[in-house]
This record gives structure tokens, C-alpha cells and sequence, in this order.
């Protein structure tokens, strides 16, 4: 069983429920792995190569995890303060696209197709209105960033952040063109982190906000698009795969706007955390078994994109597929769980 230091969390984390954690409840079998997949108790490969990290990531956290002392954050339901145990730099995820390896996770069901609407309003709309967000996508998570102006009333829009940066400097259409006609580059950076516009007002500064890419040439004659997603803080447990696969479906999109093949996707995260009342969701993920999901071709889910879009601006969320992902049957082996929302 993995070492949990309960007098630590127990005397650290603000916010425990009604009483403290007992050991037996933060227990958990080892996380055993073979560097791509879980190993189960007869030493055979299990779920995605995304389980794999999960689980190593939420068990370095609850084994290595330090406590913050004044967090930003608040609970939506109650506005107490929203205390994480976290660390810094757990090292770089690495999917190669190409190989059949998925970031999805199969320890809890994954909402995948409401991440990739966030996705195309930020980089293919361009925006911060939250009328087009909710009209558009059905999406409304973001309206706690809504902003306000003089008098208090709701802008329905979350300023200079996010779509706001990328229309400024014309970031993807700039990065689509150098990459078909540089493709040799070491350049093509998409970059939210702009100190300027961020004097304007703004909701939210961006979480995941940069990306860097680069065109290879493989040995075997094929001319892949690889990725890094930069990442500076990840509310690991709700968000951590959406995150993963919103930048997957991106990464495919520009592939295809672009002629290249999807080759390597990786994560590079700062600081990834659970929040306190989340523990104990942690926990039983680690406990839950993965799904194997073979599907007599591909052992991991993946995304379909409709071939006939090749320009970016023109995908729609139904030009993009999650398949291979057998949700009933995780919504019944592992399933979903409710998470208090810290913002």
C-alpha cells in the first residue's frame, strides 16, 4: 500500500468534512506500471496509457503533496476557502498519436466532447462572449468569470483572456501558415501569457496557455505534427483529462488544416493539484480497476475527425468523434463522481 502521511493531511488541509481522515481511508493498492500501461495483480497491461498517468499523478500528490497556505480559490457551494495539496513539475506526458496511446481515462466516464466545444470557441471563434459559449455550445462553466461594469450589471463576456489573446495577434491563423510553408520551423508558438492585455480586465488568466509545435520528419518517410501543451496550474482530478483531450482534438484539427499526421502530443504541467474535498474521490480512483478497451484494432479510444474538413476554421463539434470509449460500461464499473467546484 502506497505511504500516506495522515498527520500531515489531517493537520494541514483546512477544509476535511466533519472530521478527519482515517488511515484506512486514504489507503490504496501500489501503482505498478510497465512505463506505458497499469499492470494488473497478474503483471498484464490494463486501460489507457491516460489511466497510467492518473494514477501515478494522484499518488505522487497524496504521497508528496504539499499544502497551500492562502489560496485564491473558493468553494462555489459554500465560498470557503478551497485548500489543495499539490506539487510542482511532476514531469512531461508524452501520448504518441500515431502508436494508438489516448490521454483518456477510463477510472471515471470523461465529458470529452464539451472540452472540444470550449476549444473551437476559443480558437476557431476567436471569443470571450458568454452568449455565444452557452447559445452555441450549451456551455455555461465559465459564466463565474463573467465581468461586471460600473453599475454591477454582467458583461456576458470574460474580457482580454483566453479567445480575447488569440484574435489580438492573429495566433492561429499565423501558426497554420507557418507550419505549411516552414515546416522546418522551431517557432510555431501559440502564447496566451501576454502581461499587456492582461492590464485590460479580464476573468480567468489562462490555465493551459501555451503551445509549441514542431513539424518531423520520421524515419519512416511520414511527416508527423508533434505538441506540447504548457500548462500552469491543473485542477488534476476534474479537469486534467478534459484538458488533455481539448488539446488532442486541437492539435488533430491543425494536422489536418495542415497535411501532416498526428505524431507525439505531450503535457508539460507546473503545478498540479487535489483540492481538499476531493481526497477522497482521489483515493477511489486509485482503487477502481481501468477497462481494457480493444477493440480487435485499437486497444485505446481516439478521435475520428470527418476527413472531408481541411480547413480549421470550418470543423464543427460534430465533425469530431470519441471512439473506441466504452462509456456505459465504465458508468458502471467506475462510476462518475461529484467534485465541489473551486473557482
Amino acid at each position: 500500500m502506497s505511504k500516506i502521511n495522515l498527520d500531515y493531511i489531517n493537520r494541514t488541509l483546512i477544509e476535511k468534512g466533519d472530521r478527519p481522515f482515517k488511515l484506512e481511508e486514504l489507503e490504496y493498492p501500489d501503482v505498478i506500471t510497465d512505463g506505458n500501461h497499469l499492470l494488473d495483480k497478474d503483471g498484464k497491461p490494463v486501460g489507457t496509457k491516460g489511466d497510467m498517468y492518473a494514477k501515478m499523478i494522484m499518488d505522487k500528490i497524496l504521497v508528496e503533496g504539499c499544502a497551500d497556505k492562502d489560496p485564491r480559490p473558493y468553494y462555489e457551494s459554500d465560498g470557503k476557502p478551497a485548500n489543495t495539496l499539490s506539487i510542482n513539475n511532476p514531469g512531461l506526458l508524452t501520448y504518441d498519436l500515431s502508436l494508438g496511446e489516448s490521454p483518456m481515462m477510463t477510472l471515471r466516464p470523461i465529458a470529452v466532447k464539451s472540452g472540444i466545444k470550449e476549444v473551437l470557441w476559443i480558437y476557431q471563434d476567436e471569443s470571450t462572449d458568454l452568449d455565444l459559449l452557452k447559445d452555441k455550445y450549451g456551455i455555461t462553466w465559465w459564466d463565474e468569470w463573467d465581468l461586471t461594469d460600473a453599475d454591477g450589471k454582467m458583461l456576458r463576456d470574460i474580457g482580454s483572456t483566453y479567445g480575447s489573446i488569440i484574435r489580438n495577434y492573429d495566433q492561429v491563423r499565423k501558426l497554420i501558415e507557418g507550419l505549411i510553408n516552414n515546416p522546418d520551423g522551431r517557432r510555431h508558438i501559440i502564447d496566451m501569457w501576454q502581461l499587456e492585455d492582461f492590464k485590460n480586465p479580464h476573468g480567468l488568466k489562462p490555465c493551459a496557455y501555451s503551445t509549441v509545435w514542431n513539424v518531423r520528419h520520421g524515419r519512416d518517410g511520414v511527416d508527423y505534427l508533434d505538441m506540447k501543451l504548457i500548462q500552469r496550474s491543473s485542477d488534476f482530478l476534474v479537469a486534467g483529462c478534459i484538458n488533455q483531450m481539448q488539446y488532442v482534438a486541437l492539435m488533430q484539427m491543425i494536422a489536418q488544416a495542415t497535411g501532416y499526421t498526428p505524431g507525439r502530443f505531450s503535457w508539460d504541467l507546473q503545478n498540479v493539484q487535489i483540492y481538499d474535498r476531493h481526497i477522497a474521490q482521489a483515493v477511489e480512483q486509485l482503487r477502481r480497476d481501468p477497462i481494457n478497451c480493444f477493440d480487435g484494432v485499437h486497444r485505446e479510444p481516439y478521435l475520428e475527425l470527418n476527413p472531408e474538413v481541411t480547413d480549421f476554421f470550418e470543423f464543427k463539434p460534430d465533425d469530431i468523434r470519441v471512439r473506441n470509449y466504452p462509456r456505459e460500461l465504465i458508468k458502471k464499473i467506475n462510476p462518475q463522481q461529484k467534485f465541489d467546484k473551486g473557482i
